[in-house]
């Protein structure tokens, strides 16, 4: 194996973990998590029959949080049952039955199974990782869909994922509208900006498996997520974190609820009114936490930027205009601007404590 997974390396002496695992002070979970608190981001009723008020929580939800989770959106319970069912059933099978569904290490691609993803920073002489593995499947549309990388094993694999994906649909349609209205534009403004049909929903499984040191460890470190819109369903294990006035909270986790991020994407074109959620993901001792995220990009090829319909001489655009594709190669720039506003909030906390 070229990569070692964090699966493989999980299961050692009690209490040690590589110390590439081992986040710096300001990072670690057991020292930066506001305990006794759960953040109860905003919870929205999707069947509700007042549409203007419905518009109203999205775009409030969406200027103020950045995330949101949304419940009775009619994607059946057992879509999402057998979605994870098939999605565990996947990383629990011998180790080089998932090797034959691995990203090839000089490949462009983000899909199949690995370890690495995002640059991962060095410290000293030693590259810190998150403690995850994960596999990625483009699921629609149907133009860019590679099955190579679509597992055999489980059999019911692929059923479950486009069934799932089939329910998607509705709701995606139905948020990028009321995303749209509350932006004052017309319904198909946003999904057109983003690239209309053309529109790619990314899968990914995050497998967090239990980590003898949780509090020196991430799942995920923190990030905005590069996409338009995210779409979350996550096992009951709790490791959702989501930046709040500096500090990190634990997010509620309510069952079948679909988790909304707002990404770089959205942000960018709402020219800063819909704000990207600066979010991690911490890990559990005894137990192993999955999510299933879908990732809704445009193609790479496709230019994103502020809507004109959103700039004028009192409110200039504030991000640049590129492809999705450039914006990705670059890295994120807006990312690195959450970042920066959360660095400057936390030292601003501690000069008070001090």
């Amino acid at each position: 194996m070229g990569v070692e997974r964090v699966e493989v390396i999980a299961p050692k002496p009690e209490g040690t973990i590589p110390d590439e695992f081992i986040r710096s002070e300001n990072e670690q979970p057991g020292i930066t998590t506001v305990r006794g608190k759960v953040l109860e981001v905003p919870t929205i009723d999707f069947s509700d029959p007042d549409e203007r008020k419905l518009i109203r929580q999205i775009a409030e939800a969406s200027s103020n949080w950045g995330m949101y989770q949304i419940v009775n959106h009619d994607i059946p319970s057992e879509a999402i049952r057998n979605l994870q069912a098939v999605g565990k059933e996947f990383f629990e099978l011998p180790q080089e039955e998932k090797e034959a569904y691995a990203k090839p290490l000089d490949s462009d691609s983000i899909e199949g199974y690995g370890t690495k993803l995002f640059k991962e920073v060095s410290e000293g002489n030693v590259t810190k990782k998150g403690w995850v593995d994960h596999m990625f499947n483009k699921i629609w549309p149907p133009s860019v869909i590679n099955y190579q990388f679509w597992p055999k094993n489980p059999p019911s694999y692929r059923e479950a994922n486009e069934e799932y994906a089939k329910h998607m649909h509705k709701v995606v349609e139905k948020l990028f509208r009321l995303l749209s209205l509350g932006l004052g534009l017309q319904g198909q403004e946003l999904k057109k900006a983003s690239g209309g049909d053309d529109l790619i929903y990314l899968l990914k499984i995050n497998y967090y498996p239990p980590c003898p040191r949780p509090d020196l460890a991430l799942g995920v470190v923190a990030h905005t997520d590069m996409s338009i819109v995210t779409i979350l369903v996550p096992n009951d294990v709790q490791g959702l974190q989501a930046c709040r006035d500096g500090r990190w909270y634990n997010v509620k986790y309510i069952p079948n609820a679909l988790v909304i991020h707002i990404g770089d994407q959205m942000e960018i074109m709402s020219n800063g009114k819909y704000k990207a959620v600066l979010h991690r993901t911490t890990v559990n001792k005894d137990k192993t936490r999955i999510s299933w995220p879908v990732f809704l990009e445009p193609p790479a090829d496709h230019v994103i930027g502020p809507l004109p319909q959103l700039v004028n001489q009192e409110n200039p655009p504030k991000y640049k205009t590129k492809t999705y594709g450039e914006y990705v190669y670059c890295g994120n720039g807006t990312q690195a601007a959450h970042q920066k506003a959360f660095r400057k909030t936390l030292d601003a906390l501690n000069a008070q404590i001090d």
